[in-house]
């Protein structure tokens, strides 16, 4: 039996102790109403069951390390009810082979003592930059360079080169995993420039799209081209590539040319991949669904052109422990089962958001109130694809005791289940009063938000946050929040609060939890939206509901007075944390 990080009381049950077969259980509980939850057929339950089962077998793990496994193990069957939730099975399949790996890892370390060496050489693993500039590793058959620990937001691949040959043709691939029954690696980005044209055109033209050995190609995003769509606000096509200058009669413009040398910087944003080639943003690309840049292990650049040199910067890295001289101040201090809180606050990180989580942990987890206990943080994180990203993420679990690890690939799909595991964190491993989400580019005024719900003193039915009273879904296919009317038939969604930052009490964290071992939550991939769905159905349950508007919860930005600013780099949050410290005031630092 292992030790209980908590105390000595229900923790091990609810973990280890399973008298009835959970597959015999799920078959034999009676449906739910298809309009909350329609599961396929059992078979396929029992092999969704079968599917993770080994993501949750026994295993000898220390104190610090099984606090972090607490709502891994409280959601079991999840996958269970996984309809309206893109990519849930294969993230439950893929978490499974990962897991399978970071454990033999983990027990070939057990075996040998790490030396100081070895510890330095790890620290190397996820680098922060990349580049390759000898020209002899460039060679007729294109090049490629390894990504270790995929891209995060801000991340940047730059490739100079000259474009030659006789069609001066090439093509950027930037692929991801494979997994053993695909051997060839999902394209999460495919941007081919093709100088002489192609079967639609014979003017130059750049492609971009994707590629899954499920999905074969998508739909081509071609530029120039008519098309306004946006993407971060920037445009899908610059309108300048294909346009004639008529005052001097020259050629249409296009970013690159045959035998002249070009600088193209790839960029991640938050809503997709950015091109700019000498400096003038060229194409965007919004991201796929199931196609995200951490997936991203590998840059390939094929066809003509003469490379002179390929770096990427901005990449996830941790910080070497040993040269982190605020250690202690950092950790977490475990907590007790149930232990009384006043509020917990559960934000969503993914693996290789490491930069990410150290921010928060120098910034708004030091406030005394966090500090002192009243108030406890952590993370959730899901499993990587990329082994040696797992491995750091471990070695962060252990070294700071402040992560929930969850049972799946974290794909951007699949954050309602992290909701609901924030709900079960909040009710069933602490007891707090009040249970927050927010995000790890967020930055919480900690002090703002128990004065507020304080003075507000709603002790049942509380969602506080910034309320939106009247969205639609929305229907247009290329949005990054698009809603089929099959996933949402109805015209409006009922109140929520946007995700950066939203209250619950703890009442309707319970509900949640409730529902969850139920299986009756209707599973919705907007995770904001859901709690919001969530709440409506708790009101026609007899709750009674009262929705807290918070104008200072900024979802887009930073504005001065701000309780919650949103996409904040680890930079802005360090700034903002030391104006409070300096000022007392909340001032933005752009």
């Amino acid at each position: 039996m292992f030790k209980n990080p908590f105390s000595n009381n229900s923790l091990q049950q609810r973990i280890f102790v399973n008298t009835i077969d959970p597959r015999l259980k799920w078959v034999q509980q009676p449906t739910v109403s298809p309009a909350i939850q329609s599961p396929e057929a059992v078979n396929q339950v029992v092999v969704a069951d079968e599917l993770v089962s080994g993501l949750f077998l026994d295993r000898n793990f220390s104190s610090e390390v099984q606090s972090s496994l607490f709502t891994w193990n409280e959601m079991k069957h999840i996958v269970n009810y996984s309809k309206g939730l893109p990519n849930a099975l294969e993230a439950a399949r893929e978490a499974r082979i990962a897991w399978d790996n970071l454990m033999d890892i983990v027990a070939k370390k057990q075996q040998i003592e790490v030396n100081e060496s070895s510890v330095d050489h790890k620290g190397k693993q996820c680098p922060y930059f990349l580049s390759k500039m000898d020209t002899k590793d460039f060679g007729d058959k294109g090049y490629k360079l390894r990504i270790p620990c995929g891209l995060i937001q801000g991340s940047a691949i730059t490739i100079i080169g000259i474009p030659n040959g006789l069609s001066g043709s090439f093509r950027i691939d930037l692929t991801g995993e494979s997994v053993p029954e695909e051997p060839n690696p999902p394209i999460v980005l495919h941007y081919n420039v093709r100088l002489q044209g192609d079967k639609v055109t014979e003017d130059p033209v750049i492609v971009q799209n994707t590629w899954t050995t499920a999905q074969d190609w998508g739909e081509e995003e071609r530029c120039p081209s008519r098309n306004n769509k946006k993407v971060d606000d920037l445009k899908q096509c610059s309108e300048k590539v294909g346009k004639r200058d008529n005052r001097t009669r020259s050629k249409p413009y296009f970013p690159f040319k045959l035998g002249y040398l070009s600088v193209t910087t790839l960029r991640v944003g938050e809503e997709g991949f950015h091109m700019t080639v000498d400096g003038k943003q060229i194409t965007s690309f919004a991201y796929r669904e199931g196609l995200e840049p951490w997936l991203v292990n590998e840059v390939r650049i094929f066809g003509d052109i003469n490379l002179t040199s390929v770096l990427a910067s901005g990449l996830p890295t941790s910080e070497d422990l040993e040269h982190i001289d605020d250690l202690d101040a950092l950790r977490t201090v475990p907590l007790p089962l149930h232990r009384p809180l006043d509020l917990f606050i559960g934000v969503f990180s993914t693996a290789n958001n490491f930069k990410r989580r150290m921010a928060v942990r120098r910034t708004w987890m030091q406030y005394p109130a966090v500090k002192s206990g009243t108030v406890a943080v952590r993370f959730f994180a899901g499993l990587h694809k990329n082994q040696i990203v797992n491995e750091e993420l471990w070695s962060e679990i252990k070294t700071y005791g402040d992560i929930q690890l969850m049972p799946f690939v974290d794909y951007y799909g699949l954050i309602t289940w992290k909701t609901i595991a924030i709900c079960i964190f909040g009710t069933e491993a602490v007891s707090a009063k009040y249970v927050m989400k927010t995000d790890d580019d967020a930055f919480v005024r900690v002090d703002e938000v128990l004065g507020t719900i304080s003075k507000e003193n709603v002790k049942h039915g509380l969602l506080y946050g910034l309320i939106n009273y009247d969205a639609q879904p929305h229907r247009n296919a290329d949005s990054k929040w698009y809603i089929s009317p099959e996933e949402y038939p109805e015209k409006t969604y009922p109140p929520w609060a946007h995700g950066p930052g939203y209250v619950v009490s703890n009442d309707i964290a319970k509900a949640v939890y409730t529902k969850h071992k139920e299986r009756s939550l209707r599973m919705f991939k907007l995770e904001d939206v859901a709690m919001g769905i969530w709440i409506a159905e708790m009101k026609k349950e007899g709750f009674k509901v009262y929705y807290k508007d918070e104008k200072r919860v900024y979802n887009e930005g930073c504005n001065d007075g701000f309780v919650v600013a949103h996409y904040q780099s680890p930079r802005e949050m360090l700034c903002l944390w030391q104006k409070l410290q300096a000022e007392g005031v909340a001032k933005c630092c752009n």
